[in-house]
């Protein structure tokens, strides 16, 4: 493997290394950020959409007359108005851009509308009259399994099936449906050009894709369709998938004016997909000293109706399935069901979560079962750089400091003793009911895509009259990636004056999801080598040795001033690519990750035994970050990641009743907030030797993989119960 590094490391202002001000920071606080749900446009008309109220049935007849005889309705769509593809989807096509013979989820669209404003939209969209055969929904994914209605199945074989432990331990486990609950909703605005064209600005993680799945289904030619990059109020894997894009660009070409949607929070718990929910068997066994000989598996996630990414979830969910550990027998069948449930897809940590929450707990049983300490265990069976991976054979190549993890985690201090009183006003329950657990988690998850996806990023990197410019259609979703990617131009060129603009899918190539914690390194790769590129062809071409804010030096001064380099029209442009990766061979062996990261996570909690009430009082981490580029916003990422995870653990679940989400609220669905927030220590693990930009790994996933393992852990040490699932609730404590 090539391990790229910046050829010099320039002391600028800002550059990598620093924590500088995010350049989006101020203007979100201040509330002057523009979002996707704040765009507007001259005669813009308002689109909504008619959706079903059951999660399987059969559409008999469709009439739009009511919503049409509406005063100010300028269209109503259906199924045949869709000029193009019928289906769309993120890795195959199979999901009706408008359900025209079945509806196979709650939420289902039917029709769009476009009126001369939001309420009148809505209104005409309550009016379609749709008659449907309602039919039973198959909402149970064992029964779905049973009846091989599947989008993939997983088998992975290495080693010795005969081998065995001396110490065996079992557990089945359950995850429930998480939402990724990003503050802002779906929203988008879609201009047409005049010309048989339109320009989307919609909430996105991918616009490239977005464009493609566009153009399909509009059945217009590539150039005909931009999507421009927009203001996202947070993603997590929300934003991955197409809903409303197709919808507001077909409004606006059949009207011929701009038609903007903004989905209100009951909508957006239908209009995106969630985590999937997980059923696992596990089995593992030991040695005497508790060092792993065998580990023995089955992972079944419910993909709900549509395929979306759960291929490739139930491949991360396998492949971690023993986690960061050194395992050399390992067996595991995996299958990702097609239900009439929610569809799911995407979400911060993409499979590899679900199946943390059960290695670790098998990890603690055998723990218990050795009498070893639940550290000490995880240390004699720690992975390190060299070993193959325990499912795929795979060697890591790039750093892993597991061992580093473990060892901060147990060099932090014990908090103080003294427990809190859960239940909000602290009079609910008496003191010696209280009990505090500490509980130990880590989590293993890879970096960019894999199974030999041709992952890259295209990057530009101008000279300007105001300094380096950096050009990427690579989403900002809150992630801080805007300022990252200047610094790292700031640190290559060596100029201290840099900024990104985000530019739409004609004017660059594609920068990839924002997603697989993939941005940093792959988009950040690209502008370091354009970066780089850029500085050596303009020291060549003026005879400098040196460039700075004010231009080109020789010997300390300057001898072609930035105003010169502006204006003869400096830029390059990049196409990076990270180390390959190949498909798996038929039992799930391979080279297929470019690069993984680890994270550990000390939980306490205060447990009321008698109520079941809890308080997550600490989460500490100690987390594999390659090189910090930028401190502070990865203790952002961080203290994020692990309120997702606590969430998870606590709190965070979807509730279906026969396929209908009975919570789509933020009411009903419970969200932590900052009294919720745990006090967290992040100690950043950096190890040179990674091919992302310095040295520099993805830091996004990792805080909420076992973070919310960390949390049931700790649950368990308190009560003494097994906690076999998440989220845990009252009765799992106290009854």
């Amino acid at each position: 493997m090539t391990t790229r590094s910046a050829k010099r490391v320039s002391p600028v202002r800002d550059g990598v290394g620093s924590s500088p001000l995010r350049p989006d920071g101020v203007p979100k606080l201040r509330g002057e950020f523009e979002y996707a749900q704040d765009l507007t446009a001259e005669n813009m008309l308002w689109g909504a959409t008619s959706r079903s109220p059951h999660p399987h049935a059969r559409i008999l007849s469709v009439d739009i007359g009511p919503a049409l005889a509406i005063g100010g309705v300028h269209a109503v769509l259906l199924a045949d108005d869709v000029p193009g593809r019928a289906l769309f989807g993120l890795e195959h096509p199979d999901q009706p851009v408008l359900a025209s013979t079945k509806v196979n989820y709650w939420g289902e669209p039917i029709a769009i509308v476009a009126a001369e404003d939001e309420d009148t939209a809505r209104r005409a969209a309550d009016a379609v009259v749709v008659e449907y055969e309602v039919l039973e929904p198959d909402i149970d994914p064992e029964e779905a399994d049973a009846q091989d209605d599947v989008f993939r199945r997983m088998k992975i074989r290495r080693g010795d099936p005969d081998a065995a432990g001396s110490v065996v331990v079992e557990g089945v486990y359950e995850v429930g449906m998480q939402d990724q609950a990003p503050l802002g909703t779906e929203a988008g605005l879609a201009v047409p050009d005049g010309h048989g064209g339109v320009d989307l600005h919609a909430t996105s993680q991918f616009v490239h894709v977005d464009q493609e799945q566009v153009v399909a289904s509009l059945g217009l030619r590539s150039d005909q369709v931009r999507a421009h990059p927009t203001g996202v109020g947070g993603a997590f894997g929300a934003r991955e998938d197409v809903n409303l894009h197709i919808h507001l660009c077909l409004l606006a070409l059949h009207t011929g004016q701009p038609v903007k949607m903004v989905y209100d929070r009951s909508e957006s718990f239908t209009g995106h997909v969630h985590r999937h929910p997980a059923r696992m068997w596990y089995r593992h066994e030991a040695d005497d000293r508790g060092r792993l000989v065998k580990v023995e598996a089955r992972v079944l996630l419910d993909g709900g109706a549509y395929a979306s990414t759960t291929a490739a979830v139930l491949a991360n969910a396998c492949y971690f399935v023993v986690g960061p550990y050194n395992c050399d027998n390992v067996f595991v069948d995996g299958a990702g069901v097609r239900t009439n449930n929610p569809p799911c897809g995407a979400m911060r940590g993409f499979g590899a979560v679900q199946v943390c929450i059960a290695y670790e707990a098998q990890m603690d049983k055998l723990a218990e079962a050795l009498d070893i300490d639940p550290l000490e265990i995880r240390r004699r069976n720690a992975l390190h750089r060299g070993d193959p991976m325990p499912t795929t054979g795979q060697i890591i190549d790039t750093p892993l400091p597991v061992i580093d993890v473990i060892d901060s985690l147990a060099a932090m201090p014990i908090p103080d003793s003294a427990a809190t009183l859960p239940g909000g006003s602290g009079l609910t329950t008496e003191k010696e009911h209280v009990r505090r657990g500490v509980g130990y988690a880590l989590g293993l998850k890879n970096l960019g895509f894999s199974e030999g996806f041709d992952d890259y990023a295209q990057a530009r990197v101008r000279i300007t009259d105001d300094g380096a410019v950096v050009e990427t259609a690579a989403i900002e979703v809150g992630q801080g990636l805007v300022t990252v990617m200047a610094q790292i131009a700031r640190s290559a060129l060596g100029i201290s004056a840099a900024e990104v603009r985000h530019v739409d899918t004609s004017k660059i190539d594609s920068a990839g999801s924002t997603s697989a914690s993939r941005q940093t390194q792959v988009s950040g790769g690209a502008v370091l080598e354009a970066s780089q590129n850029l500085r050596d062809r303009i020291l060549v071409h003026h005879g400098g040795d040196d460039l700075s804010d004010d231009g080109v030096l020789s010997e300390g001064e300057v001898i072609v001033p930035m105003a010169v380099l502006a204006a003869e029209g400096w830029s390059e442009t990049v196409t990076f690519r990270h180390p390959p990766t190949f498909a798996p061979d038929p039992d799930g062996q391979g080279t297929l990750h470019a690069d993984f990261a680890v994270a550990g996570h000390r939980a306490v909690v205060d447990v009321d035994t008698e109520l079941g009430l809890l308080t997550v009082v600490r989460v500490d981490t100690a987390q594999d970050v390659g090189k910090a580029l930028n401190p502070e916003s990865i203790r952002g990422q961080i203290e994020g990641g692990i309120l997702q995870g606590v969430g998870l653990a606590v709190m965070e679940e979807i509730i279906t009743e026969d396929g209908v989400i009975r919570n789509p609220n933020f009411t009903d669905y419970l969200l932590p907030t900052i009294l919720d927030a745990p006090d967290v220590e992040a100690l950043l693990i950096e190890e040179d030797g990674s091919w992302g930009p310095f040295g520099a790994k993805g830091v996004g996933e990792p805080p909420t993989i076992s973070s919310t393992s960390a949390v049931l852990a700790a649950v368990r040490q308190a009560t003494g119960r097994e906690i076999p699932r998440a989220p845990v609730r009252p009765e799992d404590i106290a009854l």
